[in-house]
């Protein structure tokens, strides 16, 4: 399943089934967090009024007929005693990843878009007021000519990734 997964950079108009934004939206909820926290919210961004106002924010937006919005709480995540590191970010990505997967298994594409303008999400969004803005994933139903990018089976060998203790 994760090999069929690739950065979908070109979608049909075709809108994305209710019952299926549900099922990504199960995954991204039962995905672990620090001591279960969950300290993410993510905004299904479909009407085309604020799919213009996700334009704004990104180039990377590829027209997809639906864009999901991530973000985290600090305040709300787990804080390693240690090092004072906050897991938020760590959180979110997690959530959003199980979201991604579940998307593939659906039949849709969607890209990870981490170039954005943090400040234009907020101004445009205000729902995500007091929310660190993660990810934006451009998602809907691949077009009949999407395909990876050349880069996409370019990948590092597990020696060089995985020490083996």
């Amino acid at each position: 399943m994760s090999q069929a997964r690739y950065s979908c950079r070109k979608f049909s108009d075709r809108p994305v089934e209710d019952e299926k934004i549900d099922r990504i939206m199960e995954a991204v909820r039962l995905a672990p967090t620090g001591i279960n926290a969950q300290s993410f919210h993510v905004w299904v961004v479909r009407d085309p009024a604020r799919l213009a106002d996700i334009r704004e924010c990104t180039r990377f937006h590829f027209d997809a007929p639906c864009v999901l919005i991530y973000g985290f709480k600090p305040e709300g995540a787990w804080t390693r005693k240690y090092d004072g590191k906050n897991i938020g970010e760590i959180d979110v990505t997690i959530a959003a990843t199980h979201g991604m997967l579940e998307t593939t298994e659906l039949g849709l594409g969607s890209c990870w878009v981490g170039y954005f303008d943090p400040a234009e999400v907020k101004k445009r969004f205000p729902e995500t007021e007091g929310y660190e803005i993660s990810a934006l994933f451009p998602m809907g139903y691949p077009a009949d000519d999407a395909q990876p990018s050349e880069r996409h089976t370019v990948r590092k060998s597990q020696a060089e990734l995985v020490t083996k203790l």
